[in-house]
């Protein structure tokens, strides 16, 4: 049985004919999504998080450069929670966090679309496209990725600005690298254009 490798499959946005051409800073919305301290400590410390944080804040300050509207998402876990936004784990890490006029979004699900305002904020700032950049790979980033899609906005989502953690599937246990690529080749396959650094963004 003949075999269909990775440099061959033809991905479903090929035959949707999407465009396969990354989103630039000039025509594009930046959402940067869940960089809180949630993530660099304790229980849910991501694998890699650091280099993905550097990857984001060198993102972040290009678009800012560029004049690229700019949305921060925010995980709002509740009291008690490392997702608490009004405390200190659960807030944006400093070195991405807001200045001026960025407006912050708060949710309570992984597509930050499902019950916030997002939408309204995207649509005010007129861009179909989005860059997406955040964590998890395989959660917030993914849905939001799809939620995007699905409202006709065309994601764009920067590889190395985003981080995730191993986890284990049907008893088989898997790297977070892994599990990084594996939602990366999802959003790939359908809801968006995947790059691998974010220097790549013109």
């Amino acid at each position: 049985m003949a075999t269909t490798t990775a440099t061959t499959a033809t991905t479903l946005r090929q035959l949707n004919g999407f465009a396969d051409t990354p989103a630039t800073l000039a025509d594009a919305t930046l959402l940067m999504v869940d960089f809180q301290n949630t993530y660099t400590r304790g229980v849910m410390e991501l694998s890699g998080w650091q280099a993905a944080l550097d990857s984001a804040a060198a993102l972040l300050a290009r678009a800012r450069e560029a004049g690229t509207p700019v949305i921060h998402i925010v995980n709002d876990g509740g009291a008690g929670t490392p997702y608490d936004i009004r405390a200190e784990i659960g807030s944006i890490h400093p070195r991405v966090a807001p200045v001026n006029s960025e407006p912050v979004v708060a949710k309570q699900a992984p597509n930050a679309f499902h019950h916030t305002d997002l939408e309204h904020q995207v649509e005010a700032a007129g861009r179909k496209n989005v860059i997406i950049a955040g964590f998890m790979t395989h959660m917030c980033v993914t849905f939001t990725a799809e939620g995007a899609f699905l409202r006709g906005y065309a994601p764009t989502i920067v590889a190395d600005a985003c981080a995730t953690r191993p986890l284990t599937g049907a008893g088989v246990g898997l790297s977070a690298e892994q599990i990084h690529q594996s939602a990366l080749a999802t959003i790939e396959d359908l809801y968006g254009v995947v790059v691998a650094q974010g220097s790549a963004l013109k």
